[in-house]
């Protein structure tokens, strides 16, 4: 007897999908074409200012800025994982994607965001090496060091993916291929499946739950001894350049973080596939485009930086 369902049935895999998208007639989809490709496009280019910005510049070749140059890969990367897709679609009636490419999506697309959850602990850690051990800094935060955290980021967000790619293309797709989202993404699949999924939704919890939990606990902790040094600090001028560099990668934070908690982290986040969608725009697209905006309008050095390149070319 099949375990999906009863013994005569029949189960075919799938060879496709078909993306339903945002609902709307043609005028709407073709706003929402105009506003995710302005997004996109400005996404693209601030992240790919900044890779070429801390790339150039010997000023910023520091620990910070090279976790900052990954992150902005990252932005860059699971932005265009999905949003070349999904421009095409709202210009097209077919909305049709194959097995492999949603699988290749999904896997992209997920080791990239859990990539940039451990990233920004990375990141954190590495504010509190540089504020409460300046004097051990330098070896602490060696290049190196920097290079096996950032790989060890790209590992666990690979781990997780394949757990969750596992878990989740093993179920058998058989009440309709239509998946009512704008890409593929977990929570909208386990829709499709005619399997008990209790299980898969157990593991996407207890696997985002602990990566979530685990990585803000990182993140708490170092600013928190990271506020202690600097309320004891005794120069105002310096307080406030440290509050100001670390505001950078708090406001960075508060929006990864708390769009993830929305929609992965909530117990009726698989309920909600309508918000979802505006949520998945969020962190999709519309945090890969602040991010270079929020870490070069509050950085001086980037400011600086930005500057000297813009002379350099000015003088050529």
């Amino acid at each position: 007897m099949s375990p999906y369902g009863n013994g005569n049935l029949s189960v075919m895999p799938l060879q496709e999908f078909v993306l339903d998208g945002f609902a709307g007639g043609p005028q709407t989809q073709a706003l929402l074409f105009a506003l995710f490709l302005a997004l996109y496009v400005v996404a693209v280019l601030g992240n790919l200012t900044m890779i070429v910005l801390i790339t150039l510049d010997a000023r910023l070749h520091s620990p910070m800025y090279f976790f900052l140059k990954n992150l902005s890969f990252l932005d860059l990367c699971y932005s265009s994982v999905i949003y070349p897709k999904a421009l095409f679609d709202l210009m097209s009636s077919t909305k049709v994607i194959t097995f492999a490419g949603c699988v290749t999506q999904f896997f992209f697309f997920s080791t990239m965001i859990t990539t940039e959850g451990f990233l920004l602990a990375v990141m954190a850690y590495d504010r509190f090496m540089a504020i409460c051990s300046p004097l051990r800094y330098p070896i602490s935060m060696r290049p190196s060091v920097c290079a096996c955290l950032v790989l060890g980021c790209y590992c666990g967000g690979s781990f997780n993916s394949i757990l969750q790619a596992s878990f989740t293309f093993s179920l058998p797709f058989c009440s309709s291929n239509h998946i009512n989202h704008f890409h593929c993404d977990v929570l909208p699949l386990l829709k499709l499946a005619c399997a008990d999924t209790t299980i898969n939704e157990l593991a996407l919890f207890g696997l985002c739950g602990l990566i979530i939990v685990g990585t803000i606990l990182v993140i708490l902790i170092s600013y928190g001894y990271i506020t202690g040094t600097i309320l004891r600090m005794r120069s105002g001028g310096g307080r406030h350049k440290l509050f100001s560099t670390c505001g950078s990668h708090m406001t960075a934070l508060s929006l990864f973080y708390g769009t993830l908690f929305v929609i992965y982290a909530q117990p009726g986040a698989v309920e909600s596939m309508e918000q979802g969608k505006v949520v998945s725009v969020f962190y999709t697209l519309v945090i890969p485009m602040l991010n270079p905006l929020i870490y070069s309008l509050r950085n001086k050095d980037v400011q600086d930086a930005l500057w000297r390149l813009g002379q350099k070319h000015t003088a050529m």
